[in-house]
């Protein structure tokens, strides 16, 4: 710890009581940061789930031109979050009001209006709308990552508690998930109050980007700072040394690489499901159904994962979701035949992706401190930027293999879809995600060191430097 002074700075900002006797954080943070992540899907997942229909079926952009938008943008997303992940870490001047906690503030407003943006339709030529499309939604991503890097950045700095991480990690998932389910309930039902969809694809993006403002704002408002490490004026410590040390960080890639199989899988399955409702089932608001039930036994599986981590260990945890996940696809291909059946295994698919979102930001904060003991240098925006550039890395595959399986597969928008179609739609709702899953599991297996035991070794050692 040689080159850095930790540092704790109370702001007007913070809660009075940050913590308890015990060093637990109090509920009210839990939940404060919880929400950040509400507002933050209410944006986010607006682009994930209904994005690529906006652009085949009202924008009017061929399917694969659309996969190929969000293929390029993901990617230009990915080296962003590594550039801002940089700048946060270097940062020299940093007042009270944190060294996170700014960029949450002076973005909320302008990715709203980016979120807005994006659902609007001009009437351009097919190449102004395109050239329209990659300038709106690479804009987005870019204020996304200046806001939501640090926001992701910030755990480590909130406890060093593990447990208090597992559990901040799941606050964050669970808001994640209200925010998925809001969006996957609510958002069709209102651009379908209009008769033109251009006019209530942004109606209802607006509605959505106001909402996700204010919880933003009152994520920054209630969370605190505690642990923040501040280089000194006069150090060795370089950006270039920023950088080796992720070679070092093995559990890191690994975490990195299980994600960019599971949130590809993830994203692809939010995508494809409306086209699945709308030309496999014949009603497209069963999207609606189907997100609120499965997003409440996500919830479920969310507040089971805490209990489960401290039986068998957050390893087994991750892959024992993993498995839910590919059976609930496996059995979902062969018997979802109807909308019952389609939420039942929706329902179980959920589950299990629960156990796997719900414990990837605990898993990256353990790689904070891994990095740490391994080279001496403490690296939170480097190490989470380059988690969330696999993740971006995996949305940028999401975005184009549904474009490029639609394309191929003969689809028609607003049309009755050809056997070959329906398949290709089959495929990316059930078999990809299965195989992902599996293949994740694998790896995980084989390849992932760093558990409770080693964690604990690791805090001990640092303790007693």
């Amino acid at each position: 710890m040689d080159h850095y002074a930790s540092r704790l700075e109370e702001d007007h900002a913070g809660i009075q009581n940050p913590v308890t006797q015990t060093g637990e954080l109090h509920r009210k943070e839990k939940i404060a940061y919880g929400a950040g992540d509400i507002g933050y899907n209410f944006l986010f997942d607006l682009g994930q789930i209904y994005l690529l229909k906006f652009y085949t079926d009202t924008l009017g952009l061929p399917a694969s031109i659309a996969g190929m938008v969000f293929l390029v943008t993901k990617i230009w997303d990915a080296f962003s979050d590594f550039t801002i992940g940089t700048i946060v870490d270097h940062r020299k001047k940093i007042g009270p009001k944190g060294k996170f906690r700014p960029f949450i503030l002076y973005t909320a407003v302008p990715l709203a209006l980016m979120t807005i943006t994006n659902f609007l339709s001009p009437d351009f030529s097919l190449n102004g709308k395109v050239i329209w499309a990659f300038a709106t939604y690479m804009a987005f991503g870019t204020i996304y990552s200046i806001s939501s890097i640090p926001y992701g950045s910030m755990a480590p700095a909130m406890t060093k508690n593990p447990n208090e991480r597992a559990e901040l990690s799941a606050f964050r998932q669970a808001g994640a998930n209200l925010g998925l389910l809001i969006t996957t309930v609510g958002f069709m039902p209102v651009v379908l109050l209009f008769d033109n969809p251009k006019i209530g694809y942004p109606a209802a993006a607006a509605i959505f980007a106001t909402a996700g403002i204010l919880l933003q704002i009152y994520s920054y408002k209630h969370i605190k700072e505690r642990h923040v490490e501040l280089e000194p004026k006069k150090t060795s410590h370089t950006i270039k040394d920023s950088y080796k040390a992720l070679v070092k960080n093995g559990p890191l890639f690994i975490v990195s690489l299980v994600n960019l199989f599971t949130i590809s899988a993830y994203n692809v399955k939010l995508a494809v499901q409306v086209y699945y409702c709308q030309y496999v089932l014949h009603n497209v608001t069963i999207v609606s159904y189907m997100g609120f039930f499965s997003m409440g036994c996500a919830f479920f599986g969310i507040a089971l994962a805490p209990f489960v981590q401290r039986k068998i260990g957050k390893k087994y945890t991750y892959m024992f979701g993993c498995a839910i996940w590919a059976v609930a696809d496996l059995l979902a291909l062969f018997f979802a035949h109807n909308a019952v059946l389609f939420i039942v295994f929706a329902c179980l698919a959920f589950f299990g992706n629960a156990f796997v979102n719900s414990l990837n930001w605990a898993l990256i904060s353990d790689c904070v401190e891994y990095g740490e003991w391994k080279t001496g240098k403490r690296t939170e925006g480097i190490v989470y930027s380059f988690f969330t550039f696999f993740r971006k890395l995996s949305q940028a595959v999401a975005g184009f293999i549904p474009g490029f399986v639609l394309s191929i597969s003969g689809y028609v928008p607003n049309a009755v879809q050809s056997a070959s179609a329906i398949f290709g739609i089959k495929a990316l709702m059930f078999i990809y995600p299965a195989a992902l899953s599996i293949l994740t599991i694998v790896v995980f297996g084989f390849f992932y060191r760093l558990t409770e035991k080693k964690y604990k070794e690791i805090v001990a050692e640092m303790n007693s430097r």
